[in-house]
């Protein structure tokens, strides 16, 4: 029965929801409600156990104060006749209803929200973070930006749950034990009132200065990681270039800043402790000579004097939890203000509201005067990357783009893939503005194989049919064997024996040769089979053999598509049906390779100048 009251409370509010994630609030409370809308019944069940707790804990306390004074003034043969019942009800509560109660709050807390609140916190922060636009990455660790989705996540869940449940505890709790006192005598209550304005100077003084601490400390612990995830994720670079030393010297500078931050939190917290300790001291000193003095003139019992004495010392007892609950309250807060500039952070290319899917029948593509420039302003007379561009490629025709390294080949194609938005002209896929469509349809719409090729770490057979969920392994293999990669996966073999398809290819599959790699990517192109094809480099991994053996599983992929490629070994799309030669964001040449070299431009000086397949560095007046 226990176990399916857990079911059910674990079940109360769906951690993995479907619903498209959207852009949290920027401001505080905004961004706690977000994510705390979902939970709001159970919150409020939680606090309303925390509430009835707290009070039948004072209540017990005055029970003590009766029984003492009952064991005071009553014959030991009459005090059941007298007080048996009462014993009974007493003794009920104790051990009936006060476990009972604590169960039921307890199991709300923990099986309805501790684990769902932040899972699905997560889960939305990441979803929103996952269609973030990539200049939002290109700008930021990713080991820090998930360090802070991960931390922020805990920080919100904490920030509602210590609000609601445990200062509303603590609220009713002190106004409960100040009513007690006051109904035996109010004089009892001036060592209270005196302790509580101590303790709320003491928080006055404390808690922000540990909240500014607190959220410098989440920024560095992010960056900490950020820094030690970067080393970890090019490994290989630094084992190349032999420079372990410089990431020690790298991480240790974040970690120095961290370890600062940890400094200045324990400074802070021992004078809190010291503070609290001499507080409480005075409390148990003012509390005791009170309920004396009182006693002395006969104003007060015995058992008044036992449980304000008992009250006193729990309180006490408390008073240092309530504070460091608080301190780590305003810590979390720290860390979700941290979070909030990460998460809540508009994204810079977006949908339209009326966005419709990109609909390809043909493949024609035409970059109408585009401009851009990352967003910087230039000096005058000075060109953007791309100025004033314009260029039409027909359905079905391959083109292949030619230019030095930063004419804004790349950038041409990041703009058509619309990673970023233009500050100038516009960009159209069979008529249809690519600003106006999702953007899921339009990357759909668009096979690409690169130079830097990145597998996920996770299967081979994975990695191939990542963005065609639905392919068979059958429709895997016959994409592998086109790409010229079945025979190299089948002897794969990762650390847990999984073989062949099933093996993991490592973090941005390192286990692969640079050649693998491109071959696993060609596949995974093959298998999506978009009617748009993008090849940035992508035979430049591959050795001569290999290449040889692949080139006609490209021209096969390239059949009936439109084709933009691009390459510095020239030798590798002389044969396109036109080359488009870029300068300085800018076209300068157009026409076949004959008829380029014959021309003797830009393209003729690059063929004549390409030294070992590759374009000879230039250099720039």
């Amino acid at each position: 029965m226990i176990s399916r009251f857990y079911d059910w409370l674990e079940s109360r509010v769906d951690s993995f929801p479907d619903t498209v994630p959207t852009k949290p609030p920027s401001s505080f409370l905004g961004f706690i409600v977000h994510f705390s809308r979902p939970f709001l019944p159970l919150i409020v069940i939680s606090a309303l156990f925390s509430v009835v707790i707290a009070i039948v804990e004072v209540l017990m306390f005055a029970f003590l104060g009766d029984i003492v004074d009952w064991l005071s003034a009553t014959r030991p043969d009459q005090l059941w006749s007298e007080h048996g019942v009462d014993l009974v009800l007493i003794a009920l509560m104790v051990v009936v209803l006060y476990p009972l109660l604590y169960f039921v709050g307890e199991s709300i807390s923990h099986q309805g929200l501790l684990g769902n609140f932040a899972m699905r916190t997560r889960w939305e922060s990441h979803r929103y973070l996952l269609r973030q636009s990539m200049a939002f990455y290109q700008d930021d660790f990713a080991g820090r930006v998930a360090a802070r989705m991960m931390q922020t996540a805990l920080a919100v869940r904490e920030v509602v749950l210590k609000t609601s449940e445990i200062l509303l505890f603590v609220a009713v709790y002190f106004a409960s034990a100040v009513v007690l006192f006051a109904s035996a005598d109010w004089r009892l209550g001036l060592p209270m009132l005196a302790w509580l304005i101590g303790y709320l100077v003491i928080l006055r003084l404390f808690i922000p200065r540990l909240a500014e601490v607190s959220r410098a400390q989440a920024d560095a612990r992010a960056d900490v990681t950020g820094r030690v995830v970067d080393s970890y994720t090019h490994i290989g670079t630094v084992k190349m270039f032999a420079d372990a030393n410089y990431e020690d010297h790298y991480a240790r500078s974040g970690m120095k800043r961290f370890l600062g931050t940890v400094y200045s939190q324990m400074r802070l917290s021992t004078a809190l402790s010291a503070s609290l300790a001499t507080l409480n001291a005075f409390l148990i000193f003012g509390i005791g000579a009170v309920a004396i003095a009182l006693w002395s003139h006969e104003i007060i019992t015995t058992g008044a004097i036992a449980f304000a004495v008992g009250l006193v010392l729990r309180l006490i007892g408390m008073s240092n939890w309530i504070l460091w609950e608080v301190a780590n309250l305003f810590e979390n807060v720290g860390v979700v203000m941290d979070g909030i500039d990460t998460i809540a952070r508009d994204r810079s290319v977006v949908d339209r509201p009326d966005a419709k899917p990109l609909k390809v029948e043909q493949g024609e593509i035409a970059w109408q005067d585009i401009h851009f420039n990352y967003g910087k302003v230039l000096p005058e007379q000075t060109a953007n990357v791309i100025d004033g561009l314009s260029l039409t490629i027909r359905p079905g025709e391959k083109v292949g783009l030619v230019g030095r390294s930063g004419a804004g080949k790349s950038t041409l194609v990041s703009l058509l893939l619309r990673f970023h938005d233009l500050e100038g002209g516009r960009i159209l896929i069979d008529g249809q503005d690519i600003a106006a469509v999702q953007q899921d349809s339009l990357r759909a719409a668009i096979g690409m194989v690169t130079q830097d090729t990145s597998l996920l770490h996770r299967t081979v057979a994975e990695n191939i049919s990542y963005g065609r969920a639905d392919a068979t392994r059958d429709q895997v293999i016959a994409a592998a064997r086109k790409a010229e990669a079945h025979e190299f996966i089948a002897d794969l073999e990762d650390l847990k024996g999984n073989r062949g398809y099933d093996a993991h290819v490592g973090e941005r599959g390192v286990k692969l040769s640079g050649g693998q790699r491109q071959r696993v990517a060609i596949a995974r192109v093959l298998l999506k089979d978009a009617p748009i094809l993008i090849l940035d480099e992508a035979t430049s991994a591959l050795d001569s053999e290999v290449e040889a053996a692949i080139q006609q599983s490209l021209y096969s992929l390239m059949e009936g598509k439109t084709v933009l490629a691009i390459a510095h070994r020239l030798s590798t799309i002389a044969a396109m049906d036109r080359l488009v030669v870029m300068d300085q964001g800018r076209i300068v040449e157009q026409g076949t390779h004959a008829e380029l070299v014959h021309r003797e431009g830009l393209y003729a000086e690059l063929w004549a100048r390409q030294s070992g397949g590759f374009l000879a560095r230039e250099e720039v007046a």
